[in-house]
């Protein structure tokens, strides 16, 4: 992910947010390209934000939301053994260009769905395909 495309989603979340969120932007290992924390925002939303994007950037599924339904039924001990940063909140999406995940974005604040939706269409307005 670009720092130009990291930016373009940070000005899209904060434009398009209903309420005050934070959103951050990460690239392909999940680390810090671009964020932000809107004022008025819940200061718990800057570390769920990181976490969702670290989450949606770092593992196997391409959603915080397609891990929560993925790891549902597996057994306690499994799940013991994730990485403790991961999140299964909703609002954790990756970035991709063509087949390479190139990041991923995260933003905490609204009902989950709703983050979700608008961490998918700021990664559209910054021409990147969210899975």
């Amino acid at each position: 992910m670009t720092l130009e495309q990291a930016q373009t989603v940070v000005r899209t979340v904060v434009a398009e947010a209903p309420a005050p969120v934070s959103v951050f932007v990460a690239d392909g290992s999940g680390e810090l390209v671009a964020a932000a924390t809107m004022d008025g925002a819940a200061p718990d939303t800057r570390l769920n934000a990181q976490r969702k994007a670290y989450t949606a950037a770092r593992s196997d599924a391409v959603s915080t939301k397609a891990l929560a339904e993925k790891l549902g039924s597996k057994p306690p001990a499994e799940l013991a053994s994730f990485d403790p940063f991961f999140t299964f909140f909703l609002g954790g999406v990756a970035a991709f260009e063509g087949d390479s995940r190139v990041g991923a974005v995260g933003v905490s604040g609204l009902p989950g769905a709703d983050d979700d939706a608008l961490a998918r269409r700021a990664l559209a307005e910054a021409g990147l395909e969210a899975r």
